[in-house]
């Protein structure tokens, strides 16, 4: 006896969407790195040797793959949840924003710190330009997947999800 099982073409996007921001999530997280890395809020430590901290370690380069994980895993979230939105400038940007913000509120303000021993929720230096931060990556990634997924849009023939 044979089964078949039928995927919806809405159903079968949600992989692509997640691999389209998958790789928004390192264009987003490459921006944001750079932030982290020249930005010091706190004793002339770089954010990004704080993100290493989050394995124990005090090396930059572990903090940039640390990092880059997160970028790629949470773009490839944007792409699954917000991706069939994303598809055009405006609504990728906005929506970009709104979850570098979303990432920067559970991330840096509750995750990260209670991770490391720190206070939660807590507004400092170390937060407030971790904000700048995540909002750049949001704003990329945004970008990057409208990008993406409108280059790809064209080339199988202007199918657009809704």
């Amino acid at each position: 006896m044979a089964t078949s099982a039928h995927i919806s073409p809405r159903t079968a996007v949600i992989p692509v969407h997640a691999a389209w921001g998958a790789a928004a999530g390192l264009v987003g997280g490459v921006g944001m790195g750079i932030w982290m890395s020249v930005s010091r809020p706190m004793e002339d430590t770089a954010m990004i040797m704080m993100v290493a901290g989050l394995l124990g370690s005090d090396n930059a380069f572990a903090g940039w793959l640390i990092h880059l994980a997160i970028a790629l895993t949470a773009g490839a979230g944007f792409g699954a949840l917000l991706g069939p939105w994303a598809g055009r400038v405006l609504p990728g940007a906005v929506l970009g924003l709104f979850y570098g913000a979303v990432w920067w509120l559970f991330g840096a303000l509750w995750i990260m710190p209670a991770n490391m021993g720190m206070p939660v929720f807590e507004w400092n230096d170390v937060t407030s330009s971790s904000l700048g931060a995540h909002l750049v990556y949001g704003l990329l990634l945004g970008l990057t997947f409208a990008a993406v997924s409108s280059v790809m849009d064209r080339a199988h023939g202007g199918t657009r999800t809704p």
